[in-house]
């Protein structure tokens, strides 16, 4: 066989093998790299690329002079706990030792507060903690309303960051305050408000309890709904 032929007949065994895939149903592609498709994040996802956190509200908010409770405090007081927790407490304002330690409930209100997270199987280290304002009123007296707002977004910027299933709000303050109702705690109570995408459940505040034990039976009624949302439970 002459070289000729010996060519010849190569062409037509690798025609015939292209020929014999094409009717198996394959095709000749030409090989290059498959181009990258570009996949857009969905909702959720560029909503969690662009999710604040915590330590940048904290830098936002800086040294505060937005109201007059800076004034007179010691520190600024602005939350503590799981940044990424499903359940959130929020106070009122911080009190004598919160303004002293910077640390929000760490006084006699904030060792009973203690006892009621433990109560439904959780620590301080699983909830977030945080009060209306972040600033201690004089006297502890109610922070007034140019007070609450200045603070406002700050605390609402603090939900979106943390993303809770289940809000807590501690006391008459804060629950009206975040519900702008006025309607009475022991009318609110025990009921179950949507927040920024949580759920809130309000109870008394534990200073409240202090000086009125016998509500800690209501306000245990209040916990074991939070426990049953937190579960995933609808009420």
């Amino acid at each position: 066989m002459s070289e000729r032929d010996w060519i010849v007949g190569q062409i037509r065994e690798r025609l015939l093998f292209y020929r014999s895939m094409t009717e198996l149903g394959f095709e000749r592609r030409a090989v290059a790299a498959a181009p990258v498709e570009k996949v857009e994040p969905s909702v959720p996802e560029r909503a969690a690329l662009s999710r604040e956190t915590l330590v940048e509200v904290r830098a936002d908010l800086g040294d505060c002079t937005r109201c007059v409770l800076h004034e007179k405090r010691t520190n600024l007081v602005f939350g503590v706990g799981n940044p990424s927790a499903d359940l959130m407490f929020i106070g009122e304002a911080p009190g004598f030792e919160e303004d002293r330690q910077g640390i929000p409930f760490v006084g006699p209100a904030g060792q009973l507060l203690t006892k009621i997270i433990s109560a439904i199987d959780l620590s301080r280290d699983d909830v977030y903690i945080a009060n209306v304002v972040k600033c201690r009123p004089p006297g502890n007296r109610d922070p007034e309303p140019e007070e609450v707002e200045e603070c406002r977004s700050f605390l609402d910027r603090q939900v979106d960051a943390i993303r809770p299933k289940v809000i807590c709000a501690l006391g008459r303050v804060a629950a009206l305050n975040l519900l702008r109702t006025d309607e009475g705690i022991t009318r609110i109570r025990g009921r179950i408000y949507p927040y920024r995408g949580a759920k809130l459940v309000p109870t008394f505040h534990p200073a409240y309890l202090l000086r009125n034990p016998e509500k800690k039976r209501e306000c245990w009624q209040d916990m074991k709904l939070i426990r049953r949302l937190l579960d995933g439970q609808s009420s």
